[in-house]
């Protein structure tokens, strides 16, 4: 299986709480819910087919109580089916128990566990919101693919998918596209280490 990112981001890079007001105030975050105003059924049928792309999830610890507190009572919802039936793995250090069947908590070397389930058989392991783990993956060389929606807002506060101080990551974009509803939507594929030039250097022979 590929190891898939999907973020919703601002144009500054927040990555916290884009769902709404109280959905992550760690950190006295106050700015929750800026995504929402940008989002139209014209992305809610592109999100759908990602997750029609999916075998399975994989998530850091705050996402997964959310989803798991959310989704199973939103049978109705479209993109119910997937979230709610295929598998899905929390990296946690923290939970001891998991009710959102079928789930499996990955704890210790995290990363390890992550190779071994990408040489399994299947399409996507997808990684929603999930922000550090994601962080985590993207610098031990993990995540093949990531899907970033950037909302046209400037938040001014909150975490970040790319900190200052990360590790460096080369990415190759694949595809993109705007929404009538303002997001861009820019596809990438992990490409190694970033390259390094000098603007205006003379091509070497």
């Amino acid at each position: 299986m590929k190891v898939t990112v999907q973020e919703f981001l601002s144009l500054d890079g927040v990555s916290q709480g884009p769902g709404s007001p109280d959905e992550d105030t760690s950190d006295g975050f106050t700015r929750g819910g800026w995504f929402v105003p940008y989002v139209d059924e014209e992305f809610e049928r592109l999100v759908g087919s990602w997750l029609g792309e999916a075998d399975g999830f994989l998530f850091g610890r705050r996402t997964y109580e959310n989803f798991a507190r959310d989704w199973p009572k939103m049978t109705d919802h479209p993109n119910a089916g997937p979230l709610n039936g295929l598998p899905k793995y929390v990296a946690t250090h923290t939970l001891t128990r998991a009710d959102w069947n079928p789930t499996t908590i990955l704890s210790g070397d995290v990363h390890a566990q992550v190779a071994e389930l990408k040489q399994r058989p299947g399409r996507e392991l997808q990684i929603h919101g999930s922000a550090r783990l994601a962080q985590s993956l993207l610098a031990a060389g993990l995540i093949d693919t990531l899907r970033l929606a950037i909302a046209p807002v400037v938040v001014g506060q909150g975490r970040r998918l790319f900190p200052d101080g990360g590790a460096p990551a080369g990415l190759r974009l694949v595809s993109h596209r705007t929404t009538s509803g303002g997001l861009s939507v820019h596809v990438f594929e992990a490409a190694g280490l970033p390259q390094y030039g000098t603007y205006g250097a003379a091509p070497q022979p």
